[in-house]
């Protein structure tokens, strides 16, 4: 690992591995020097380097995984970690660290395959008019995965399109697991309908989506690609003019009967053979 001591002053930097987890969608760091079973298989060939300013070095991790490791993934980081002195008057010391993520998979057969699947798309707009478009995605390989990626719109009122726009970062999410991706396109954005595109990435897997959306007014969130929301206010208003032309139907037939007089008796007139 490449380590660079970009300022003006010289600096001691503390090099060590600490725990990770994967939780709610999310890569999660332990706090300082948490440990985990993976930090101890890790080791460095120097814990701590001192770097002239815009000076630079190399560190080497070592992972020794025993045998008797069972299956499974492990999480972890390897932090470069400086302190700042305290300022005249202060007694408080800012710690500023930069890592890098460890993925570590033990299974019989070799590397598992990476893979995911996208599911629902869906269209909302926050309270302050701002449009976003969450995806579904589902691990279904053997690997966590970090998710990357853009949305971009087209066939939209008068055939305008826009984006495409960056998917938020920070999606992670551990083999079987499921969670969201979410991308925020532009405030002045018409709600539609649009024709989206959905692409996402992980590594060399790489899949995309389209689908037909609507996003709905401030403050509300709108059904998978926008069609179903629609239906549903049709089919609600057709039920209404339904019902109403049956009660205007009902009430003419009331006021009928209650005018018409009753009809005579017909006779019954004998047939001899």
């Amino acid at each position: 690992m490449l380590i660079t001591n970009r300022t003006d002053e010289a600096r001691r930097i503390d090099v060590y591995p600490a725990a990770a987890t994967l939780e709610g969608s999310a890569f999660r760091f332990g706090e300082g020097h948490a440990s985990n079973e993976l930090t101890s298989w890790i080791s460095l060939d120097h814990t701590a380097v001192e770097l002239e300013p815009w000076g630079e070095t190399r560190i080497r991790a070592t992972i020794t995984v025993p045998p008797t490791a069972s299956r499974g993934e492990r999480y972890g980081v390897i932090w470069a970690s400086t302190t700042s002195a305290p300022r005249a008057g202060g007694e408080i010391n800012q710690i500023h660290r930069v890592g890098v993520r460890v993925y570590l998979d033990i299974g019989p057969g070799g590397e598992p395959a990476s893979d995911f699947a996208i599911g629902e798309v869906r269209p909302a707009r926050s309270p302050e008019g701002v449009p976003t478009l969450t995806v579904q995605v589902t691990n279904t390989g053997g690997r966590a995965i970090d998710l990357t990626g853009t949305v971009a719109v087209s066939d939209g009122p008068a055939g305008s399109r826009a984006g495409p726009f960056p998917v938020g970062q920070g999606v992670t999410l551990p083999p079987g697991g499921s969670g969201q991706a979410v991308a925020r396109l532009p405030a002045e954005l018409p709600n539609g309908p649009w024709r989206a595109e959905v692409k996402l990435e992980s590594g060399m897997v790489k899949r995309s989506v389209t689908a037909q959306i609507t996003f709905p007014d401030p403050g509300q969130v709108g059904r998978k690609g926008g069609v179903v929301s629609r239906m549903f206010s049709v089919w609600t208003v057709g039920a209404a003019v339904v019902a109403l032309l049956l009660i205007i139907g009902l009430a003419a037939l009331l006021r009928r009967s209650r005018r018409a007089p009753a009809a005579p008796p017909r006779e019954r007139i004998p047939v001899h053979h």
